[in-house]
């Protein structure tokens, strides 16, 4: 098997085909035979997502997602504003989709979720020591929360009715290091 010593690619050119919430790349690049070809993807600010988790419970929320067209469950997270710290957005999010405060909030990863079409990074943080609070969500989000025991968050996974990502690697993550 051949092994690479140096895996990366140049960029020759970058054009922009949209600008907008996510701005769509297209680059020309050089190859390690140095043969160019095209990498078209989204150049996306980051996200970051939070898994409020209180005596046995996890709190996730209900939102319709357009590009799959189905209704999904997942931690609260939502898309960094220019200048925010992940931590922030991770803070803000919590309190806007939830309600809830968190005396305590740890990032437990980063993680790229579409490392083949996006430059999109995510920090994704436990929030415990949690209080309420009113909810604040976007003008355009429509979200139903919900409080889960944890035991039946992870029959969710297993069952298929939760297939978020973020969701998915922030409950494994907790049940393996909480049990």
């Amino acid at each position: 098997m051949k092994h690479y010593s140096k895996l990366k690619e140049t960029k020759i050119s970058s054009k922009t085909l949209y600008k907008g919430v996510l701005n769509v790349k297209l680059d020309s690049v050089k190859l390690l035979n140095n043969k160019t070809a095209t990498r078209i993807y989204f150049e996306h600010q980051g996200a970051s997502g939070i898994l409020p988790v209180e005596d046995g419970y996890v709190y996730l929320v209900q939102q319709y997602r357009y590009p799959i067209g189905l209704v999904t469950w997942e931690i609260p997270a939502g898309k960094r504003e220019k200048g925010q710290s992940f931590l922030a957005c991770a803070r803000a999010e919590l309190k806007q989709e939830t309600g809830l405060s968190a005396k305590s909030i740890k990032e437990i990863m980063v993680f790229h979720p579409c490392n083949a079409f996006s430059s999109e990074v995510q920090h994704l943080y436990l929030a415990t020591g949690l209080s309420r609070g009113a909810t604040d969500p976007d003008e355009d989000e429509f979200l139903n929360v919900q409080k889960f025991p944890l035991k039946k968050a992870y029959q969710m996974i297993k069952k298929g009715e939760i297939t978020d990502a973020k969701t998915i690697l922030t409950l494994q993550w907790y049940q393996l290091n909480h049990s």
